[in-house]
């Protein structure tokens, strides 16, 4: 599994975060993509639960949905290749998800076209959506075999070289040229798209020094997930937060009021 997460840390070099999806009590929490969390996110899925991941970078990024094997050669592969920019997990024997890291940024309307264009699953709403993690057991019931077992979702092709050229919405042309991106460290990095880093702002005391920083985050358009990323990554020091719950409280807290300080000026 150390290996899969390098993988996604390459394609998703914005970075990106797990999900634990409870569907008995209809929950979901966010779980920071951390070698450390794998043995967590392991005996969440044995439990029944559904281990989920989605990009930091949504803009950039498409998900495809419920792709069966003919339409996953129609609009993902050519002459038995792959195209570029892809991502391509096998959810279930027979059935994929495909991510498609965009050349540029499209918005929620451009989504909804061209994953209409895609033959996604149209209950899939790209709207805050999340995939199904490779390396880990596809829980849904339908899928338990007779021995009481589930299909491991499995990562089959990945390409973090390149972006996928994306044409405008409602023009015809599907351009493939691949574009090459400057080749990132395996590990670590999350931030780096973002010309600033904690350090910038510090205010003698860690957590002046975290709301200075969430600040400048929003104030350059990030999303409350990636401040709260980049301040796990780039905090050493919790010993006033310790314990994951306490820790989590006091980002939210600090995120929602640095988001206030944000849009009051």
């Amino acid at each position: 599994m150390e290996k899969i997460m390098m993988k996604l840390s390459r394609f998703f070099h914005q970075g990106f975060h797990f999900a634990v999806l409870d569907l008995n009590v209809g929950a979901r929490w966010c779980v920071e993509s951390n070698a450390s969390n794998i043995p967590y996110l392991k005996a969440e899925n044995a439990r029944g639960n559904h281990i989920l991941l989605q990009p930091l970078s949504q803009p950039s990024y498409l998900l495809v949905d419920d792709v069966p094997p003919d339409i996953l050669c129609r609009h993902h592969q050519q002459d038995g290749k792959w195209k570029p920019g892809r991502m391509g997990v096998e959810t279930s024997p027979g059935n994929y998800q495909v991510w498609i890291h965009a050349h540029r940024p499209i918005c929620l309307d451009e989504k909804r076209y061209w994953l209409k264009r895609l033959k996604s699953d149209p209950g899939a709403d790209p709207a805050n959506r999340w995939g199904r993690s490779p390396g880990f057991r596809n829980r849904k019931e339908k899928y338990r075999t007779d021995s009481d077992k589930y299909p491991l979702a499995k990562l089959i092709w990945i390409d973090w070289k390149n972006t996928a050229f994306i044409p405008e919405s409602g023009t015809t042309t599907s351009v493939q040229t691949p574009t090459p991106l400057t080749h990132l460290p395996p590990v670590g990095g999350v931030c780096h798209p973002l010309p600033i880093s904690r350090h910038l702002y510090e205010r003698g005391d860690p957590s002046a020094t975290d709301f200075a920083y969430a600040i400048a985050l929003i104030r350059r358009g990030a999303d409350d997930d990636f401040v709260h990323h980049c301040l796990m990554e780039q905090r050493s020091d919790w010993n006033k937060h310790l314990g994951e719950k306490r820790k989590l409280a006091y980002l939210k807290k600090s995120i929602r009021r640095a988001r206030h300080v944000v849009n009051s000026t």
